[in-house]
Order: structure tokens, then C-alpha cells, then sequence
């Protein structure tokens, strides 16, 4: 990391949303971040998965300078395992699934096209947990006397 990099403190988080379009649970990432970055818009950015898994450079160096949090939709978290690989360790992950079962949803497969109301509300819980973690990276890397 370039020295000068060292001393700035980030001021956004990136999101980065599993890009499964043929499950659920994807489209459900997607909407979520969506509605964070349209909350936050000052302090978060959403990022490609695609491109970043193809080798964008802008994606990867992004990943490796800010801190990210991904939304994983399924058993492959290609979204947090992508981020580890080709930039960093995410500062936090979010599992679909896991929430699901804590909220006792299940999706229809044509959720994948456009979410009924189990999957919208999945979609703002997934927003409100991701929100949180955002708030909580950036306030956990701002100087105490902000």
C-alpha cells in the first residue's frame, strides 16, 4: 500500500451483492444494496461482482483500499470468497440464507424476476443489517474526537 494511502481514512464502504440471477436470493442482494446505497449515498458505493471477479482493476483496487461488505446469496459466497481473493479479507458479510432462517422467509422461484412481499422484506432486513455494518466500519475508523 502507497505510504500516503496509510494516513487517509476511508469515507466509503463499498457494497459488493451476489450477481446469482437465477436464485432468489440474488435479486434479494441486489434490491438490498441498492436501497443502502440509495439511504447512503454519500458513504457507500455498489460494486460489480462480474467485473470484479474478470479482473477490473478498479473493482479489485477498490476492494483493497476501502473497506467492503458483502452480500452473499448462497452456499458459494462467490461474493465474500471473490473479495478475499483478488483484494481482501471483506470488513463484513451478510448471509441470505442465515437471515431466512432467522426470519422464518422462504422465496418463491419467481422471485428471481420480481419479489413478493417475503422477498421485499427480506430485501429491507438485508438493507437495515448492511446499513448498520456500514455505520459501524466507518465509525470504528474515524478519529474518537469526530
Amino acid at each position: 500500500m502507497p505510504d500516503f494511502l496509510e494516513t487517509m481514512r476511508p469515507t466509503k464502504v463499498g457494497i459488493i451483492a451476489c450477481s446469482g440471477e437465477a436464485i432468489p436470493e440474488g435479486t434479494v442482494t441486489r434490491i438490498a444494496a441498492r436501497l443502502v446505497v440509495e439511504e447512503l449515498p454519500e458513504s457507500t458505493v455498489i460494486m460489480c461482482l462480474p467485473l470484479f471477479l474478470a479482473g477490473d482493476e478498479g473493482e479489485q483496487n477498490f476492494a483493497k483500499f476501502f473497506p467492503t461488505i458483502c452480500l452473499d446469496g448462497c452456499e458459494k459466497r462467490c461474493s465474500s470468497l471473490g473479495t478475499e481473493k483478488y483484494s481482501d479479507k471483506p470488513s463484513a458479510v451478510i448471509d441470505v440464507k442465515k437471515v431466512m432462517k432467522e426470519m422464518d422467509i422462504k422465496l418463491n422461484p419467481e422471485d428471481v424476476v420480481e419479489l413478493g412481499n417475503n422477498g421485499m422484506k427480506l430485501a429491507r432486513r438485508i438493507a437495515e443489517l448492511t446499513a448498520k455494518k456500514v455505520d459501524e466500519i466507518l465509525l470504528d475508523i474515524r478519529p474518537k474526537d469526530e
